[in-house]
């Protein structure tokens, strides 16, 4: 590890792990209560589960990327860090802020944690993955703001290099569009217009800018292949990005109210969104395959390359499969958009961070450059056991979504929504099976990194 200030990544990186792992916890009691109505109730509603679930992702995956930055600008800007004491005094307060709002969530009904938190002022809550108090929010916003501070200032402090301006170009994006969480109209589609400002904008866009930094990032440190040919490809695939992912935005406007041009700006585009991330998938085997050194640290080259196909299956293949307008008609609110988005946040932004984890923890350790062979076959493991379990939950969701569509939506006799739930009940306990061997394989994880290093450092062969 170069530059000392760099180690401020280890705290987000165990903070987003433990996160992750409540997650997931919560997705299995989800995941339960599908097919066991009362399991938990009324300690944990399903309601209650959901929300918990899907705002660990978001929190999680934002410490994931705070620590990705922390470790990957100092290193790109051939510096130190900017304030590492304002990164150090930012992790306590997001986590802080991230803890009492899940413990609110589970021990206050959601009526009166808005009450409490006086929402009436300036009304925020209650919309799906923005479900946060109006506080918690401008929490969030003061620690973004510190955070591209520090970061910010880093860069222009040192090295300019492309890998570190797209980064800092995503992250401001993030902070930019999260700014829309707190305008909430009455009117239902203007309210649902600007969500997906957030969203979409989010996912779909500034985020893709970020996991293209980091691919990047990591397939430097581990190809050896020249700098100006990975930030070649990196152009190219964020211009594909923010051309496709923009106006590609339109998918969600078809039946909300919004005028029926958008049904083909939509379709159009977005059925393009799989572009740039088969690009990413041609561009990382590419890298590999033109690797000027070989990297001791096999497992993080694995989850490099993984993302690059899991990303592409699961936002690029699923999304479209069910993008196009004639198609949605059917399909939206079924367990297909379920399939997409498990497999799609899956591929594109848990991968690419625990990769992240994967290459610099060992560092952040004082391990030369990986963990050894024993760590690394464990968390081979953990990568096989996690990415397999996700392909087989989307399917089983795929499987149960065109039933669905089917039963409900397609058929001559359209049948009531519960009775096609019954119907469909065995993919949502296969779901939650895989689910559970996906919980082993992130254990496996974690406990890759507690096995000792019993045998020398690798060496990392010199350029030819």
């Amino acid at each position: 590890m170069k530059y000392e200030s760099q180690k401020v990544a280890k705290l987000y990186f165990i903070a987003a792990i433990g996160l992750f792992v409540g997650q997931i916890l919560f997705g299995l009691i989800m995941g339960m209560q599908y097919v066991v109505g009362d399991f938990l109730f009324p300690e944990i509603p399903f309601n209650v589960a959901r929300m918990v679930h899907t705002n660990l992702l978001i929190v999680w995956l934002l410490f994931g990327f705070m620590g990705a930055s922390y470790y990957l600008v100092p290193e790109e800007s051939e510096t130190e860090l900017y304030a590492p004491w304002l990164a150090y005094l930012m992790f306590w307060v997001f986590l802080a802020a991230g803890a009492a709002t899940v413990l609110a969530y589970l021990l206050v009904p959601y009526a009166a944690l808005a009450e409490m938190t006086m929402n009436d002022l300036l009304p925020t809550m209650g919309r799906e993955f923005l479900e946060q108090p109006t506080i918690t929010k401008i929490g969030i916003v003061i620690v973004v703001l510190a955070f591209l501070f520090n970061i910010g200032m880093t860069i222009l402090k040192g090295r300019k290099t492309v890998v570190s301006l797209v980064l800092l170009m995503g992250l401001t994006g993030l902070a930019v569009f999260f700014l829309f969480a707190f305008y909430n109209p009455t009117n239902l589609v203007l309210d649902k217009y600007y969500w997906w400002w957030v969203v979409h904008l989010w996912v779909e866009g500034v985020w893709e800018l970020i996991l293209g930094a980091i691919l990047a990032f990591i397939l430097i440190k581990t190809t050896g292949v020249d700098r100006e040919i990975i930030e070649k490809w990196l152009y190219i695939i964020i211009a594909m990005t923010l051309i496709t992912g923009i106006i590609g935005m339109g998918h969600h406007y078809y039946w909300i109210g919004t005028p029926e041009y958008w049904q083909w700006w939509g379709s159009i585009f977005s059925a393009l969104e799989p572009i740039p991330f088969f690009m990413m998938t041609v561009y990382a085997f590419n890298m590999v395959n033109r690797r000027r050194r070989n990297h001791p640290n096999k497992v993080a080259v694995l989850w490099a390359l993984g993302t690059a196909v899991m990303a592409f299956l699961g936002a690029g293949v699923w999304g479209f499969l069910h993008t196009l307008a004639p198609v949605n008609y059917y399909t939206h609110g079924t367990q297909i958009t379920a399939a997409h988005g498990h497999m799609a946040f899956y591929g594109a932004y848990v991968m690419i961070v625990l990769g992240m984890i994967s290459y610099s923890m060992p560092l952040m350790r004082g391990r030369e450059l990986c963990n050894s062979a024993r760590s690394q076959t464990l968390e081979m493991w953990s990568f096989w056991l996690m990415t397999i379990s996700m392909v087989f939950i989307t399917l089983f969701l795929t499987a149960a979504g065109i039933l669905q569509v089917y039963l409900q939506r397609f058929s001559d006799n359209p049948m009531d929504f519960m009775v096609v739930q019954d119907k469909i009940a065995l993919f949502y306990w296969l779901r939650e099976i895989t689910g559970l061997i996906f919980l082993i394989g992130l254990i496996v994880y974690i406990a890759s990194f507690f096995v000792g290093q019993d045998e020398p450092e690798a060496t990392v062969e010199p350029l030819k």
